[in-house]
């Protein structure tokens, strides 16, 4: 009998233990460095929100839930979300961190980690690679000090920033690496080398492989070659992530092409910033859809992201045939000067092709492209105009004012393209399957930043999602939304203990105002910060608070699954 009281004795305790909120070794009721209280409650998983304190010690959470007792720091989120930190799936901070570590035009929107690698990563370089980088530089002038993957995040880190960075290796950053920019496939000990690359940055602490395919020189890989360097990404619990082939005429097609190297290289595989390119092809969005369901649904993990907004933004170099850039910019632009290279172009970009992608077609006209970027000082009173404007002002046809500009400017020259339909915007936030990333910069509303327009998701991509699309138009719930900016995505990367506000996760977290959220940047205004985001906490500092940036600089660099210390 007294056995049987002692076990039903240790059976209570043990219930009573597991009903805690406190992780086992949360300090005593006081000892907290910051305590939120009286906030909804997003926990990052869907559920429902629910009235509860948040307790933080150190970098992490250590309880959820009421009455947890004091701490040296409050919060009191009376009336507001208290939600993870938000994800950005694709960023293009590289170097906007470097000259401004605040990330103010993410931070104020609730976003604590900026995921870089779009095809193009800071590492791993050769060292002429990185003579170039330094060359190509515009507005932003830096030292390049680096030269893998690990050792430019670590840079960024020891720098002092706002949020948390990650990264995929770029496909085409390990393709330049080894081949240059030559229309051709790599030799097989040169495959080899651009796997041991691979392997490097995966080991370093890359998330996986990221691919952008519509652009020289990523555009000559063919998919055997992505498939090797994936199967390496494979090996260390990584993930494939790719600006597919074609967005418009062969988006189908494109979309199989992933599939099909997911499957091949056994990966997890996301499509970045999913769009049915060009009025023309707006209708594929469904099949697209079925698609990834099938593959779902036959056991791959193929998921996406997006921007909410339904104009893209990349160069001029989208615009013209990737056989006129082979062999970098020097020698596209000493192409763009011969006579019968131009005659040539004139009628390639005005002929609607399935060979490449041709965003100036896909737009629809030339008042539908907005230049908003220029290198050379002297082009700059350009930003925020037209190419039919500029075109206009030449007395010069677009495409000769394309080819003009690129040469006149030492750069691509960045462009907004208006190509997809506010439907289908709002049918892809409604996949349970869709991620979000702004692609584009975190910056300032200040200095050097405002020597150039960038596209407003740079301001505005999550209050947008939040603000428009869940508060007034009701596409998703809130909570979904949360789910989709945070846990969804940690989990497809791979990211230890964060994503959600949970006992024992690290203390990125969001405490915002769902009735005020709201994007204010326009595309002729885009420098306009976000508001209804009150504070941001990153490993456990305060970043944001009362809507004033604090100073704190805790962000970290966040490692793949791969990552083996030295």
């Amino acid at each position: 009998m007294f056995k049987k009281l002692l076990c039903l004795s240790s059976l209570i305790i043990l219930l009573a233990s597991c009903s805690r909120t406190e992780a086992p070794d949360a300090p005593a009721a006081g000892n907290f460095d910051l305590l939120i209280i009286n906030g909804s409650v997003y926990d990052g998983y869907g559920s429902e929100p629910q009235m509860a304190d948040v307790a933080i010690t150190g970098d992490r959470i250590v309880a959820v839930g009421k009455n947890l007792g004091d701490a040296r720091q409050t919060i009191d989120a009376t009336g507001l979300a208290v939600a993870p930190g938000f994800i950005n799936m694709l960023s293009w901070a590289t170097q906007t961190l470097i000259e401004d570590g605040a990330s103010q035009s993410d931070i104020r929107q609730g976003v604590t980690l900026e995921v870089m690698g779009e095809g193009w990563s800071m590492g791993p370089l050769s060292d002429a690679m990185a003579d170039r980088l330094v060359s190509n530089q515009g507005d932003i002038r830096f030292e390049v000090e680096w030269r893998t993957l690990g050792e430019y995040l670590q840079y960024l880190e020891k720098r002092g920033i706002a949020t948390n960075v990650a990264s995929f290796v770029g496909a085409t950053t390990v393709r330049i690496h080894e081949i240059g920019f030559a229309d051709r496939a790599p030799t097989d000990e040169e495959l080899e080398r651009m796997r041991e690359l691979v392997r490097t940055a995966m080991q370093e602490g890359a998330l996986g492989v990221g691919s952008s395919l519509i652009y020289a020189p990523a555009f000559y890989a063919r998919t055997d070659e992505l498939i090797a360097l994936n199967e390496v990404a494979a090996e260390f619990g990584g993930r494939y992530i790719s600006h597919i082939r074609n967005e418009g005429h062969q988006l189908l097609e494109a979309v199989d092409e992933l599939i099909a190297i997911a499957r091949a290289a056994n990966i997890g595989a996301e499509i970045y910033h999913l769009k049915a390119a060009g009025e023309e092809n707006h209708g594929k969005l469904d099949a697209v859809f079925e698609r990834i369901e099938a593959a779902r649904a036959d056991g791959l993990d193929i998921t996406a992201d997006m921007y909410t907004y339904t104009a893209g933004a990349t160069g001029l170099d989208a615009s013209m045939p990737p056989w006129v850039q082979e062999g970098g910019y020097d020698a596209w632009a000493a192409r763009l000067k011969d006579p019968e290279v131009r005659e040539k172009l004139q009628r390639e970009i005005a002929t609607p092709s399935d060979e490449w992608e041709n965003l100036y077609l896909a737009a629809g006209s030339a008042d539908r492209v907005l230049l908003n970027s220029f290198k050379n000082p002297d082009l700059k009173h350009l930003t925020g105009k037209t190419l039919a404007e500029v075109a206009a002002m030449r007395g010069t046809s677009p495409v000769t004012t394309m080819m003009d500009l690129v040469v006149e400017d030492g750069s691509r020259v960045g462009a907004i393209y208006f190509l997809m339909s506010e439907e289908n915007v709002k049918k892809k936030i409604a996949q349970p399957w869709m991620a979000f990333g702004s692609d584009a910069e975190s910056m300032t509303p200040e200095g050097v930043f405002l020597l150039s327009n960038p596209h407003p998701r740079a301001y505005g991509t999550f209050a947008r999602l939040l603000g428009k699309y869940v508060r007034d138009e009701k596409v998703i719930s809130l909570s979904e939304a949360i789910r989709r900016l945070t846990s969804f995505p940690a989990g497809n990367l791979k990211i230890q203990d964060r994503g959600a506000l949970k006992a024992g996760y690290f203390a990125d977290v969001v405490i915002f105002d769902p009735a005020t959220i709201q994007d204010h940047a326009t595309f002729a205004e885009p420098h306009q910060n976000a508001t209804g985001v009150q504070h941001v906490v990153v490993n456990g500092e305060v970043v944001l608070a009362d809507g004033e940036m604090t100073g704190a600089r805790p962000g970290r660099f966040l490692k793949g699954p791969g990552y083996k210390p030295d």
